[in-house]
């Protein structure tokens, strides 16, 4: 039990802190269940996106604003953010947030365009549990077909 949970925390947990899909691929290297690997997906996501949620507009002051204070506000990927924001909202930015975005990213562009904390944690608690599902059972289902896959590509370039 203590072990299931230790190799959780590592290759599931953990990784999908920093970029969401690691964790199905993770969970499914570590040769995790899949209901344990969607669980620490989903919960490695939350982590971050709380702290942030809760801690993003001290974190951009004190940190971002210090490591960078001359940065160009008005940017291409700014740009790309904004219009991101505009045309999409919370619950797109959200929804993109596994997909495109990491759960860092995701999480402040939320909280720098000012969406509600209680509405950031739904929506992203929502759009997590339903990629963890689709990732995983993707991960999962393909993972064995994987190597007969690459075997197939390398012979049409080769």
């Amino acid at each position: 039990m203590v072990e299931e949970i230790l190799k959780a925390f590592s290759f599931s947990y953990l990784p999908s802190m920093i970029k969401f899909i690691l964790g199905p691929v993770g969970g499914y290297a570590a040769q995790l269940h899949v209901v344990t690997s969607i669980i620490s997906t989903v919960a490695g996501m939350m982590t971050v996106v709380t702290l942030i949620v809760y801690s993003g507009n001290w974190f951009r002051d004190q940190v971002i604003n210090r490591l960078f204070p001359n940065r160009k506000r008005f940017s291409e990927r700014n740009r790309n953010l904004t219009r991101i924001w505009k045309k999409y909202g919370l619950a797109g930015v959200a929804i993109l947030t596994p997909l495109l975005l990491t759960p860092i990213g995701g999480a402040l562009l939320a909280v720098s365009f000012g969406g509600q904390r209680e509405k950031i944690m739904l929506y992203m608690l929502l759009s997590a549990t339903f990629w963890s599902v689709v990732f995983n059972a993707a991960v999962y289902f393909f993972g064995q077909k994987l190597p007969d896959l690459l075997d197939w590509l390398l012979g049409l370039v080769g």
